[in-house]
């Protein structure tokens, strides 16, 4: 799908952008899309905490990344929630099993783990017009699933860079506080603001770049995903409200917790999905253009 136009984008442009994609955005059915990521999320929790974990824990300390990651569950999913997740990430460390039934485990970790990864691809190629050819084989297949591991090892690498600034964020906050005292909330708020800011930039880049089958290039990626983190962040921010204050999960008793993780899945991949919607609108309307990869057909 390459086009020749010689028009630029010109910051007028943005509201039809934005009507465009929100029309092509709600045709691509997205509620549907982001239900079955929601479920296969779910699916793939324990394998994603085990090699998440012990990726990062190699490194920072196995303890410290899951007091950071409850904290970050807990201030998106609740305290409850956070605390049922910090259960099962201490059950994942703590299982002692024969060789055999280690290496199952572990292959059953990781088939599970890059089922959400797996799924995600699907539904990007749906919105970005993009079809299999024929029936996937087998060999495309492990090679979609081996695609999807790399961004769970690319996930566990960012998320060490994010560990490693937010340390340095909180050195320099302390500096800056016998500084200027009464401004050091604002600071603290703007790092941590840009901080999240550069960093689900960089991840939904490589998603955008690397998991679908299209060539993109790196102009409309990087457009695309900085849209798409500002808009995460602060979707973000609106779900942790309400999640804490309307508690939806309380009504599900014991199963709760997975209806809490369903509905943040779910939520968070509809402004995934609107993120990747706006950035084949905008390589179509500028003519950079998305062309499926080999073997591929455009469905557009």
């Amino acid at each position: 799908m390459t086009q020749s136009n010689p028009n630029k984008f010109k910051i007028q442009d943005l509201p039809s952008l934005i009507v465009e994609t929100y029309k092509a955005w709600d045709a691509s059915n997205p509620f549907r899309l982001s239900a079955v990521v929601a479920y296969y999320a779910v699916l793939s929790m324990p394998g994603l905490l085990v090699i998440i974990i012990n990726l990062v824990g190699s490194v920072w300390g196995v303890e410290i990344v899951q007091g950071r990651l409850t904290n970050e569950i807990s201030s998106a999913l609740g305290s409850d929630a956070a605390e049922a997740i910090q259960t099962m990430m201490i059950e994942t460390q703590n299982e002692s099993k024969s060789t055999l039934a280690t290496i199952l485990g572990i292959i059953t970790l990781v088939f599970g783990a890059t089922g959400v990864f797996y799924h995600l691809q699907l539904s990007l190629n749906q919105i970005w017009k993009v079809s299999e050819e024929n029936t996937m084989s087998f060999g495309r297949m492990l090679l979609s699933r081996a695609r999807s591991f790399a961004f769970i090892l690319a996930m566990g690498f960012l998320l060490l860079i994010s560990f490693l600034i937010t340390t340095a964020i909180s050195v320099l906050n302390h500096y800056i506080q016998g500084l200027f005292p009464d401004l050091i909330v604002y600071i603290a708020f703007v790092f941590d603001f840009l901080v999240s800011i550069g960093i689900i930039t960089v991840l939904f880049a490589m998603i955008f770049k690397f998991l679908p089958d299209a060539k993109i290039r790196w102009k409309t990626v990087w457009i695309g995903a900085l849209i798409t983190s500002v808009l995460f962040v602060l979707g973000k921010f609106l779900l942790g409200l309400y999640f804490g204050e309307a508690n939806p999960g309380s009504t599900y008793g014991a199963a709760g917790t997975i209806v809490l993780i369903l509905l943040w899945v779910s939520y968070s991949c509809l402004i995934l999905f609107f993120g990747a919607q706006f950035t084949w609108v905008y390589a179509k309307r500028y003519g950079l253009g998305i062309q499926p990869s080999k073997n591929k057909i455009d469905t557009n």
